[in-house]
């Protein structure tokens, strides 16, 4: 029986491999910078409210920190099991566990930046398991249906806008509309292009489509869960509307390229109002705590990788000796 996705016969050349490299290291250096700038930012912001900042750390009790990290696992696993059901829908069969253990990879490297996140989690895929799963045109859009959930979300809940923001009533009407708009655009290229590209859209027709829905909500509402958590933990009584704002920042500022530095610099912008010195550390605890679920998650991936790389071995078999029959006077 043939193979579904047969490995390539054509290897990389070493231009391209040194290419990638070049690209990969300069998003690393691009999104370091980025972060010692809007550190920097905030650092000015703070000054001369450096011990409000240490007090409003120390407001937030271990037990509500450990739920933090604990609602933060709950998202990756959920956005884990999304993935898993458009690879699947794009025709993949690799094994669900070595699927999330390439998908810990992409969470560590999300800390760096978002795109560099993705580009390891499907590098990491291929590496794994290149038999059983689609290519990487494939795998690359098969991340498109989970993020036009999130947006479709994003734009539902984005009325929650208006009172932090001062934004209009109509804008969330616009965002809703054009949501609307890009998720008929993808059902109809995934019901026109089924290979290639567009074989990674193939939930997006199906009937699976409820379960991939169902994880991205999970996947949200837990961490809107735990903007809300921390918020509440440093002293700042905001409600779940505002912390599905901060969610909804949080998303778009993740985006541009400035690492661990998106949860300060989202709380301040969407919630300085409540006090920046505040806000601004409930958004470092919200990072502190995203990355301890993401390293709590590879540290799975990594015991879990060493379990089934581990030989079986067959229990002994104790042979008897033979007995000689006896023999006829």
């Amino acid at each position: 029986m043939s193979l579904p996705f047969p490995a390539p016969l054509v290897a990389i050349e070493p231009e391209e491999v040194g290419f990638r490299l070049s690209l990969f290291r300069r998003r690393i250096a691009l999104s370091i910078l980025g972060a010692l700038v809007v550190t920097g930012l905030l650092a000015f912001v703070l000054a001369g409210r450096s011990g409000e900042f240490s007090a409003a750390l120390r407001t937030a009790p271990l037990s509500l920190l450990a739920l933090a990290v604990l609602l933060q696992i709950v998202a990756l696993v959920a956005r884990s099991e999304a993935w898993n059901v458009c690879i699947r829908a794009a025709g993949g069969t690799v094994n669900r566990r070595v699927l999330f253990r390439a998908a810990a990879v992409g969470y560590v490297a999300s800390v760096v930046n978002g795109s560099v996140g993705a580009a390891a989690r499907i590098a990491a895929l291929r590496r794994s398991a290149p038999q059983t799963t689609p290519r990487v045109p494939a795998l690359m859009a098969a991340e498109v249906p989970i993020i036009t959930v999130e947006l479709a979300l994003v734009a539902l809940f984005s009325f929650t806008l208006i009172a932090p923001l001062g934004v209009p009533w109509w804008v969330p009407v616009i965002v809703v509309g054009v949501a609307g708009a890009l998720v008929a655009a993808l059902h109809r290229v995934s019901e026109r292009r089924r290979t290639g590209f567009g074989a990674g859209l193939a939930i997006l027709r199906m009937q699976g489509r409820g379960r991939l829905i169902t994880f991205a909500v999970l996947a949200v509402c837990a961490q809107v869960a735990r903007n809300w958590l921390m918020l509440h933990a440093i002293g700042v009584n905001v409600s779940i509307f505002d912390a599905m704002a901060l969610l909804i920042v949080m998303f778009t500022v993740g985006q541009l390229p400035i690492g661990p530095s998106t949860g300060p610099a989202a709380a301040v912008l969407i919630l300085g109002a409540n006090g920046v010195a505040a806000t601004a550390a409930a958004g470092v605890l919200l990072t502190v705590t995203g990355i301890v679920g993401a390293l709590c998650y590879a540290a799975w991936a990594i015991v879990d990788r060493t379990i089934a790389g581990r030989p079986t071995v067959s229990p002994a078999v104790v042979v008897q000796p033979a007995v000689p029959a006896p023999t006829q006077a």
